[in-house]
């Protein structure tokens, strides 16, 4: 049986590549929101490791951005 939050992720990230597929603007914010929720809760039952990675990750891309707007 699968970690609960890795059921949790991709449960989210499914909702949400099915919700950009469709047409429907309703469907859509709808998947979005749902997906995200989905998201955040896998995302809280993940292990401490997991989300320092994650986090340092993001971090980490974000100085990379902000480096490459004072240099020009």
């Amino acid at each position: 049986m699968p970690p609960d939050y890795l059921v949790f992720l991709l449960a989210g990230l499914g909702i949400i590549g099915i919700g950009l597929r469709t047409g429907e603007e309703v469907v859509r914010i709808a998947a979005a929101i749902a997906g995200s929720i989905l998201l955040i809760w896998g995302f809280a039952l993940t292990p401490l490791p997991f989300q320092l990675l994650v986090e340092a990750i993001s971090i980490l891309a974000v100085f990379s951005v902000c480096v490459r707007c004072l240099r020009a």
